[in-house]
């Protein structure tokens, strides 16, 4: 583990160091030196038709086998390889077989389509993959080699992860896109290591005696790869592969009784039709959530669904799990992501430098971090407008709080009117806690008088039926009469990215097709 087993919040980071050593690979952190209990439990894999239990030892063979018949077809150090799975062992072992070689992993969502997949391929300049049957079909004339390991004859081999430095290149997470091209965030062997603090403190100290960890998050991006696969199998504990075609609240409550599953990541759409559907799940240990901002009546209704705190993290694909909360250690504050995670310094940033307590600004993490990204893919003019002096900008808009970082909003999702500068976060949260609101999504439209007015665009729960003026008056009574949205728009479905996170930006188009979207 990388934080003490006990000791306050303050003791943890006054004390903290990274302990990172020169020579690092993740293919032997997350499962090879755990040979020495090979029969030890690696991943319970629920993706099939019956639970299958996979060791250590068995997931280190199925790496060993992949990495040599990928040597054998040419694959080498520095090379990119892409991984096109679900949730399933074979995509643990081909992460292992790619870092094991000194290549560098490209992980590909298994729901793109043929042009989300060529940008990634084309721009990362991957020529093999590693993928199943119906990949093997996305994947025709793009230009790729498909592997696909279950009809491979792979031989025992008996290869070691070659030698490696923290910082050399070992993955390639590409942007989800919502505000422009994907880019490619290239990470080193070293961001193991550096998820490692916020995942042990957003679940609690994760690694205690009968721990086991799943999300419905995909593993093809960095909350399911780096937030839960790897850093499970890295603290040795078991991680549940559990390909679910749709969530459901059912089907997620169906694999957290077949897993034995205590500690769950579930992104903040995946709570909100929880909260929808009424469905308690007890005995859990740890609940972690991330990508957006809960607000206070999902904290609420969290410590009665599960009885216990929703611990929620921040981070980005550039730079994950720098921020978390932690029941065990100090209690949530409505409206704040937590605190800085041990090893991860924070600042929100003014033009002159940090800024002091409840000044709104930019959020930013000090370089040497080691979850950060080496930079931007073929991009060193974008990574260089990432960065300011020693600090590397999120891109949100944030304020310190009595030691707690208020996550305000994305920095085009601020809405300036009439003065005011108004993040939407508070204003979902507000109409969440309607009774007959799913979802809610706030934005700023254009406004002649007011430079930009208050729009709210809301999914109801099935069954329930309430007006825009019931719905400004609950905003009216319950925040301020600023930040009433003057104009309510009901919808069937909010568009979402493939993270599960609401796309303002086209929310924004729909309200203005003929102008610029910020």
């Amino acid at each position: 583990m990388m934080l003490r087993p006990e000791g306050s919040y303050d003791a943890l980071t006054d004390g903290f160091t990274w302990r990172i050593p020169p020579r690092l690979n993740m293919a032997r952190q997350a499962c090879f030196d755990w040979l020495k209990e090979p029969d030890r439990l690696a991943i319970i894999d629920l993706s099939g038709d019956r639970r299958d239990d996979v060791t250590y030892g068995q997931l280190a063979a199925m790496a060993r086998g992949l990495a040599a018949h990928l040597a054998g077809q040419g694959v080498a150090r520095g090379d990119r390889v892409a991984v096109l799975r679900a949730q399933d062992p074979w995509t643990a072992a081909a992460h292992l077989a790619i870092w094991s070689l000194g290549a560098i992993s490209l992980p590909l969502f298994k729901l793109f389509g043929p042009d989300a997949l060529s940008v990634r391929l084309g721009d990362s300049g991957a020529r093999h993959a590693v993928t199943d049957v119906e990949g093997v079909r996305l994947l025709r004339d793009l230009g790729v080699t498909a592997h696909v390991p279950e009809v491979l004859h792979l031989a025992d081999a008996d290869l070691s992860p070659v030698d490696t430095g923290a910082e050399d290149p070992a993955v390639l997470i590409y942007t989800s896109g919502t505000t422009g091209a994907p880019k490619g965030a290239l990470h080193a062997h070293r961001v193991l290591t550096g998820h490692l603090p916020g995942v042990e403190m957003s679940h609690d100290r994760l690694g205690q005696r009968g721990d086991v960890i799943w999300t419905p998050a995909d593993w093809a991006w960095i909350g399911g790869l780096f937030d839960v696969l790897m850093p499970g199998l890295a603290l040795g504990v078991p991680v549940v592969a559990a390909r679910l075609p749709k969530f459901t609240p059912e089907a997620a409550r169906e694999v957290i009784r077949a897993g034995g599953v205590r500690n769950v990541f579930f992104p903040p759409t995946a709570l909100k039709m929880l909260k929808a559907a009424d469905l308690a799940l007890p005995g859990l240990r740890s609940v972690a959530s991330g990508g957006e901002p809960l607000g206070a009546e999902m904290l609420d209704w969290g410590r009665r669904a599960f009885g216990l705190q929703i611990n929620e993290f921040y981070g980005q694909t550039e730079c994950n799990m720098i921020a978390s909360s932690a029941g065990s250690l100090f209690p949530s504050r409505p409206g704040c992501i937590g605190k800085p995670v041990p090893g991860h310094e924070l600042a929100v940033l003014g033009p002159d430098g940090p800024l002091g307590e409840g000044i709104e600004g930019d959020i930013a993490v000090r370089r040497g971090s080691a979850s950060m990204m080496l930079g931007y893919w073929n991009r060193p003019e974008a990574t260089a407008e990432s960065v300011r002096g020693d600090w590397m900008l999120t891109g949100d808009r944030g304020l310190w709080e009595q030691g707690y970082l208020r996550f305000v909003g994305r920095e085009d999702d601020v809405i300036t009117s009439a003065g005011y500068r108004i993040g939407p976060a508070e204003i979902e949260d507000c109409l969440l806690r309607h009774p007959a609101v799913a979802l809610a999504a706030v934005i700023g439209v254009p406004d002649p008088e007011r430079t930009e007015r208050v729009c709210a665009h809301v999914v109801l729960k099935d069954g329930q039926a309430v007006t825009e003026a019931d719905l400004q008056s609950h905003v009216r009574t319950r925040l301020s009469a600023h930040l009433v949205p003057r104009e309510i728009h009901f919808e069937t479905a909010l568009p979402m990215t493939v993270t599960g996170k609401i796309i303002r930006k086209e929310l924004k188009r729909r309200a203005n097709p003929k102008g610029p979207v910020a």
